[in-house]
């Protein structure tokens, strides 16, 4: 699928830029532009943040959990190896 744009009107397409420091045509010099934001929108922004960050978090399923529990609970399920792995994930997700 195309679109086509006819002009509408005569567009120069070269025109000439203002220098840094040229006034504009009431006299004085273009200031900074500048915004303010509201406590409450900064408050209502850090609720969406934290909205989205929950929502992209793992969904947490409650058997696997206590799937887990019932392993490490079992004293022959921890040996070296399982240490060995589980303390090098640790040291991975801390350190990267």
């Amino acid at each position: 699928m195309s679109m086509t744009i006819d002009r509408v009107g005569f567009v120069d397409p070269i025109q000439p830029g203002k220098k840094p420091g040229q006034t504009n045509k009431s006299g004085g010099t273009a200031g900074a532009d500048s915004i303010s934001i509201s406590s409450e929108a900064q408050q209502k922004a850090e609720l969406l943040r934290v909205r989205e960050l929950a929502a992209s978090a793992p969904e947490v399923r409650a058997e696997r959990i206590a799937e887990l529990k019932e392993k490490i609970n079992d004293p022959s399920y921890i040996d070296d190896k399982i240490m060995n792995a589980t303390a090098d994930k640790i040291i991975d997700t801390l350190f990267g």
